[in-house]
């Protein structure tokens, strides 16, 4: 099971899933949203036509996901997702993104989808700041895998090489992070050992000074 960081074209991957960044009425739009719309052909626009409204002009709210088909792409499926527009982070954008991740994974988990490649969510017009954004990328992703099998392979897909950088930076931080966190178990568990045998010896000395009392001095 693996996550990487890749710069590039979303639409090119040949993964069972990509994640399209989308709007509420998951008509299409700027950025990745367009790009996946051109790439996919129009049957993707029907497609999503399709799926019902909740709402006016809502088929998909904030933090949660729409599926259809790849069409055009290499993809086989496409998970729509919508990404929170930033505030000020005190409006429960955190929570939002965290669960765009969340959510997807969790359905390509119930698809058995072994690949799934993500934008960077709702850092283009939506305003998120790009580090804030690529830390919960990275600690979505990664706490997934710890406790799920599928999917094996992650790629969080960067468009230029700004985004790239900064979340192959928020990567490295939380390896480092749980390097660090590991290390001070390691040391506590040879400590420990170091202890035991200590012990052990200064019980061995104990029992052969006992005996040799017990034969010279009986």
């Amino acid at each position: 099971m693996r996550i990487e960081v890749r710069q590039g074209d979303i639409t090119e991957l040949d993964v069972d899933v990509i994640v399209n960044a989308a709007n509420a009425s998951l008509l299409g739009g700027g950025g990745v949203d367009g790009a996946i719309h051109r790439a996919a052909g129009p049957r993707l626009l029907e497609a999503c036509k399709a799926v019902p409204q909740i709402g006016p002009g809502m088929r998909c709210p904030t933090g949660e996901v729409r599926i259809t088909d790849g069409f055009n792409l290499k993809a086989r499926h496409i998970f729509h997702t919508v990404g929170p527009v930033w505030r000020d982070g005190k409006h429960n954008e955190p929570e939002q993104l965290a669960n765009c991740y969340w959510q997807s994974l969790k359905l390509a988990e119930q698809m058995m989808l072994h690949s799934i490649a993500f934008p960077a969510i709702s850092c283009g017009i939506y305003g998120y700041p790009l580090y804030q954004a690529a830390r919960i990328a990275v600690t979505e992703t990664r706490h997934w895998q710890r406790s799920h099998k599928v999917p094996k392979h992650i790629v969080l897909v960067a468009y230029n090489e700004a985004t790239y950088k900064t979340y192959q930076q928020a990567l490295a931080a939380q390896q480092t992070a749980t390097a660090n966190c590991q290390l001070p178990t390691a040391r506590r568990r040879r400590s420990q050992g170091v202890e035991v045998m200590s012990a052990a010896r200064r019980s061995l000395r104990l029992a052969r000074r006992v005996l040799f009392n017990a034969i010279h001095y009986p």
